[in-house]
């Protein structure tokens, strides 16, 4: 196997973090009318429901950046795959609500971890040239996941206990993850900064070649020959405080786009519309295949184009999209797909843009000292805005209304562009211990 298909089977592997909690956002979204009259849950409660998943998120997270400064990258991918293997199956069954939640939140800490493990692992294989097309791959993998989980949704409709059969569909790509990730390598720099350094040779040799082992290890440990463990209180450092703000930024405002409120909710946006429950359905159906097509596309741009061109092209045109989609509600225009046109515009707008690039940038931003705990960090704040989107969402569109709501996304989508034109810097096609070189000096 050639050097460039190990680095791909690696981090295609390692991605299946991502595909689990694409398939969790996309199965959730078909059980909603099914469930909601089931339970005879309120908007508050379908909320609840929804965005239980994210409190295990959120502590998924956070545990996860100490165990993976500790104990590498690969035993954390394995027990979140576990985690999220046998919790599939017992939320599926759950025989009363609040085991339901229970077993969602449980679920959360699995997907939790994999989420931040999957991209800062990705970016440890890759060489600088590939680094931005491989962390995509994990973006590549959550859409796999919802299409996947939309046929599902879609297969299962008409079946007898069809929420619970949705659910515990997510055992399956999860016992793939779990047996799958027996097969990849610890990472190399996190084998390094314990001191293994034979085998992380082994590692790096895999993947770069014999003749650049020797030239990596070197700039791997003079950048580490600077540094110290990293802890908590290193993130409140001169430099390092606005790199992790940066982060946290990025992150939360990946979620509060308006691009998960149509992944969550999709139904609730297309019942408004008139549309009926199979209806609902197949749009779900289609937003899938947009958003695994362009996501496509996204990883051919990312390093030709650059990280930064690709997210303010982005926060613009969804800024755009989305305006488009409450003129639609405010002005009744449902006849002709219109608003599934501006809708499936956004997603491809999205899945081009945000969706791989805030992965990618979270992943390569941090100095090595504090890369983990720097990522759990951001991500867990990625997870408490995913957790105020996916509670808020039900009851905002009935609070304020469709066009109101969609037009506050748009308005959020525009200042996001301002944000990322004075703030980001690119990162394209520097290693991670340049691109720390030039924090440092700066």
């Amino acid at each position: 196997m050639g050097k460039s298909s190990y680095i791909f089977l690696i981090s295609l592997i390692a991605a299946f973090g991502g595909l689990l909690f694409g398939f969790d956002i996309a199965i959730f979204s078909g059980t909603i009318p099914f469930i909601q009259p089931h339970y005879h849950l309120t908007e508050a409660q379908l909320g609840w429901t929804g965005s239980s998943l994210y409190v295990g998120c959120i502590i998924g997270t956070l545990i996860t950046g100490y165990f993976t400064d500790r104990f590498g990258r690969k035993l954390p991918l394995t027990i979140a795959a576990g985690i999220f293997m046998i919790s599939s199956v017992l939320m599926g069954w759950a025989p009363s609500y609040s085991m339901l939640i229970f077993w969602r939140i449980i679920a959360g800490i699995g997907v939790g971890a994999a989420s931040m493990l999957s991209p800062l692992y990705i970016a440890e294989v890759s060489p600088a040239a590939i680094r931005g097309r491989m962390v995509s791959i994990n973006q590549l993998t959550v859409v796999i996941g919802i299409l996947l989980a939309y046929f599902s949704n879609y297969i299962l409709a008409d079946t007898a206990n069809n929420w619970r059969w949705m659910f515990t569909s997510g055992s399956v790509p999860s016992v793939l993850f779990f047996f799958c990730v027996f097969l990849v390598p610890e990472s190399p720099r996190w084998l390094l900064s314990k001191g293994y350094i034979e085998k992380a040779k082994a590692v790096l040799a895999k993947i770069s070649g014999e003749a650049d082992v020797d030239k990596q290890i070197n700039a791997i440990q003079q950048v580490s020959q600077r540094e110290v463990k990293g802890k908590l209180s290193d993130l409140v450092k001169p430099g390092i405080t606005f790199l992790v703000a940066l982060g946290i930024t990025i992150a939360i405002f990946q979620q509060i786009s308006g691009a998960n409120a149509i992944f969550f909710y999709a139904p609730i946006i297309f019942e408004k519309a008139g549309m009926n429950v199979k209806d609902q359905l197949f749009q779900q159906i289609m937003i899938g295949a947009i958003n695994l097509i362009f996501t496509l596309v996204a990883m051919q741009l990312v390093d030709k184009l650059g990280r930064k061109k690709l997210m303010l092209g982005g926060a613009s045109l969804m800024a755009l999209w989305l305006f488009l989609v409450g003129l639609c509600y405010y002005f009744n225009l449902f006849q002709g797909y219109i608003l599934t046109f501006f809708v499936l515009a956004f997603i491809a707008t999205y899945a081009t843009t945000l969706a791989p690039v805030t992965w990618v940038l979270i992943s390569e931003i941090f100095p090595t000292r504090i890369r983990g705990i720097a990522v759990s960090v951001a991500t867990c704040m990625l997870w408490v805005a995913c957790f105020a989107l996916a509670y808020g969402f039900p009851i905002l569109i009935e609070w304020l209304d469709a066009p109101q709501t969609f037009f506050l996304f748009s308005g959020i989508c525009l200042l996001y562009f301002f944000i990322l034109l004075r703030y980001v810097p690119e990162t394209k096609g520097k290693t991670l211990e340049q691109f720390e070189t030039e924090i440092i000096r700066h």
